[in-house]
């Protein structure tokens, strides 16, 4: 059981956390939620040490091993899978020793030990960690400095769940994922046999992952059962009853004030008003509670519709190098009302697909025909960096409406809910949240036909997220969404189109279906090495799948089913040595045989990797030859 006594957390001066107290349970999984600027990533510094309590005090289990993801994301020559392995130190320096040790007696003991943490299935636990975040086996094996920082910071994420912490402490983990990552996770953490403190704002991760809230708000902390769902019905639920509390309390008072008013002059009455007065001193008022509503999110509507179709793809190929298009045969229709979602893993093209609609990305063959006076909005999650620190919400305004009057541009700043004061706000002053609000105003600030969201909801808390929610719904034209949060797709998009396979093409199961089938799938079209080196879709260098080698496949056929009987009788001969080694009395006994057995078994152990390895590279040979 983790228990936070009383504590009070402080930081820049600012009290965050007041008095709290809260009981974790062993081995629960714990969603933290509250607004952006509450103190949920302080809370995280205190339970590691980084940040000191002003008062109160946190209690851990002994010997606890607290891991979140490291705060710069791993670069180096080694390979993906050589850095995750190395994130279990324990089992890398009983390796080492290992092949250094010449004593049997320690021999035996390292196996031993080796044996007890699973050592030995490291390498395949490793790498189905990672195929799930989206490397698939050859990208696994290519250096940690090929890729860019938002993939890196995945291989961070893989390396911190290899380990298994007691604690494992997760900030915002889907912001770099895609979907397919984000369902992966999801059932990963659903499933994790310890303890799980986890912050985030995406609602589908905290209903299906964790089953308990930890609620931070008003600088208290507040523990639910169940999911987000769950908290939210309770948490409503007790603010009417707060409500009602606090206004039954409000007639009280008032009924004394007026008792005390009418007869305290009066001889016979005194002593009952001055009880009254004494009553009142000791009734403290309750504590309004305020409701977390966000502040409501605007996109400006177009002045007019336009006739469908507004955008027709014919045979569309598009890419970044001439020759190599990263998508090809596109017969798409958009029309005046349309609410698509796309899906595909990061790398698959759909950034691409989308800068192709907004008319960033010239097609490389084929027609786009796009409707007359056609307005589209495209707003990507790395714009929030082209906003200009040191200028205001209504400086920004200003510059798209140079020649209208000062009123019309605060009316303006106003609709994109900066208002008053905080239309003058520096942007480096703005909270996440705030930055994209103002990114949305800025890319919708025409009134767009087509409205292409990428990734809108990083930055953005719950409530903040419901906003947008409710004004995608409330707008009349034409969306294309690419997000990792479920609820969104859900909430708004009535069609999925499926990127894959170099292409687009209308998806015809719903999101159910399709979680069941990246979750069944061990590869499938995640991320791959063929020419994708790490293709965030932005970097012309990207290459196209080069064509298969034309082999014969009998002889791989025959190899394949060599290397399968060689695995099977390798496998059993490490279960007899295991079998052996288990016996405690062997290594006191027989030391000698001991060191032997161990030995024996580190031999056939890595003639079992080598036979795998290879089956693994004759198998993907005879997928490329078609067989």
């Amino acid at each position: 059981m983790i228990v936070l006594d009383d504590i009070s957390l402080r930081l820049a001066g600012r009290l965050l956390i007041d008095h709290a107290s809260v009981a974790l349970p062993e081995n629960a999984r714990v969603g933290v939620v509250g607004r952006n600027g509450s103190g949920k990533t302080t809370l995280f510094k205190a339970l590691v040490g980084e940040l000191e309590l002003e008062s109160g005090a946190i209690r851990l289990p002994n010997r606890t091993r607290i891991g979140r993801v490291a705060q710069e994301a791993p670069a180096g020559p080694d390979s993906l899978i050589e850095r995750v392995l190395a994130a279990d130190t324990e089992r890398a320096a009983l390796l080492n020793e290992r092949e250094t040790t010449q004593d049997p007696n320690r021999m035996g003991e390292i196996e031993m030990r080796l044996l007890d943490i699973g050592a030995h299935a490291a390498p395949a636990r490793a790498a189905t960690i990672l195929a799930g975040l989206g490397f698939d086996e050859s990208a696994q094996q290519r250096p940690c400095s090929e890729f860019s920082g938002g993939w890196r910071m995945r291989v961070a994420l893989a390396a911190l769940l290899f380990t298994e912490p007691d604690l494992l402490l997760l900030d915002e983990p889907t912001n770099y994922l895609d979907l397919e990552g984000t369902l992966w996770l999801q059932d990963y953490l659903a499933h994790y046999p310890r303890t799980v403190i986890l912050i985030s704002h995406d609602r589908d991760l905290l209903d299906e992952s964790v089953d308990h809230i930890l609620h931070l708000t008003g600088q208290k902390l507040t523990l639910y059962k169940g999911g987000f769902t769950s908290f939210d019905r309770q948490r409503r639920e007790r603010l009417l009853l707060d409500q009602k509390a606090r206004k039954k309390q409000e007639m009280q008072r008032a009924h004394m004030e007026s008792f005390v008013a009418r007869f305290r002059a009066k001889a016979t009455k005194a002593k009952q008003a001055q009880s009254r007065l004494k009553a009142l001193a000791r009734m403290e008022p309750l504590a309004a509670q305020v409701s977390e509503e966000a502040a409501a999110i605007s996109i400006r509507h177009p002045e007019k519709l336009l006739s469908p179709p507004i955008v027709v793809l014919e045979k569309v190929a598009v890419g970044y190098v001439p020759g190599r298009p990263i998508l090809q045969n596109l017969n798409l229709r958009i029309d005046e009302d349309d609410r698509i979602a796309l899906l595909g893993p990061n790398g698959n093209g759909k950034s691409t697909f989308a800068k192709l609609l907004a008319d960033r990305l010239k097609e490389e063959s084929g027609r786009v025909v796009r409707a007359d006076k056609l307005e589209v909005a495209y707003l990507a999650q790395h714009q929030i960096d082209e906003l200009i620190p040191g200028d205001s919400p209504a400086q920004h305004v200003r510059k798209l409406m140079p020649d209208a009057p000062e009123a019309r541009v605060r009316a303006r700043a106003a609709e994109m809910g900066f208002s008053g004061g905080t239309a003058d706000t520096k942007v480096s002053s703005l909270s996440g949240g705030e930055k994209a609000r103002l990114l949305l105003g800025l890319a919708t600030f025409r009134g767009p036909h087509l409205l292409i969201l990428d990734e809108p909801t990083n930055h953005l808390d719950i409530e903040a997220r419901a906003a947008l929610i409710e004004a995608i719904n409330d707008f009349p034209g034409a969306v294309i969404l690419v997000s990792h949060d479920r609820h969104l797709l859900e909430a708004c998009a009535e069609q999925l189109w499926r990127v894959s396979g170099g292409t687009v093409k209308a998806y015809d199961g719903d999101l159910d279906q399709y979680k069941s089938e990246v979750l069944s799938r061990s590869d499938g079209d995640r991320m791959t090495d063929k020419g994708r080196k790490d293709r965030s879709e932005t970097k012309a260098e990207a290459a196209s799948t080069p064509a298969p080698r034309r082999i014969a496949t009998g002889p791989l056929k025959k190899r394949i089913r060599e290397l399968e009987g060689a695995v099977d009788k390798l496998t059993k001969q490490i279960e007899g040595l295991d079998a052996k080694l288990s016996d405690a009395g062997l290594h006191a006994a027989k030391p000698l045989d001991a060191a032997r057995f161990a030995k024996e078994r580190a031999e056939v152990a890595e003639k079992l990797a080598q036979a795998e390895e290879e089956w693994l590279e004759v198998s993907a040979e005879l997928e490329a030859a078609g067989g």
